[in-house]
């Protein structure tokens, strides 16, 4: 059996000179793959104990959903500013060229709620932190994060340092 990493599709100079891209597409185009992706991520986290799980658009979603299902837990959608429909709370951060913001609706997290959050990769922690923060102001207690792809050279795992942070992969370059 392959190791996780041998799934994930490194392209270099990708979006620009010196960056090489981790291509999360090339695990999730393959069944045993995903199936070593989720099933790992879950392993990280397997002695935590949360009541929801929350992920990001759109590859948390992909990651969260199953891992929400196979543990019997709800699943809150984490997105872009505009794309919900319901009253949302939202938070906005900065990105290297920017800003962002990400919202969750308003009912999603109950005050005490012990939530994992989930995403395919942290880089230099912005988006963690910006999901962290919405859940906080809901009244949720954010007890863990774990991600597919950590890339330990852009130092998100700082931004976060108060929370248990797992990956699956880590990358020590950027």
């Amino acid at each position: 059996m392959k190791r996780l990493e041998e799934y994930v599709r490194s392209i270099p100079d990708f979006p620009e000179e010196g960056i090489i891209f981790r291509d999360v597409t090339s695990v999730l185009q393959d069944a045993d793959g995903l199936h070593l992706a989720i099933d790992t991520m879950q392993e990280k986290i397997a002695d935590l104990e949360y009541d929801v799980v929350a992920g990001p658009e759109s590859r948390g979603f992909i990651f969260g959903t199953p891992i929400a299902y196979n543990n019997r837990k709800p699943f809150v959608l984490i997105r872009k500013k505009g794309k919900l429909p319901c009253e949302t709370v939202e938070m906005t951060y900065e990105l290297e060229y920017g800003q962002a913001t990400i919202e969750m609706h308003k009912d999603s997290i109950k005050p005490g709620q012990k939530v994992l959050i989930v995403d395919d990769l942290i880089a230099t922690g912005g988006t963690t932190e910006a999901m962290i923060k919405l859940v906080e102001e809901l009244g949720g207690e954010v007890v863990g994060v774990v991600v597919l792809i950590e890339l330990a050279g852009l130092k998100g795992r700082e931004k976060i340092k108060n929370y248990r942070l797992e990956s699956a992969i880590c990358y020590e370059g950027k």
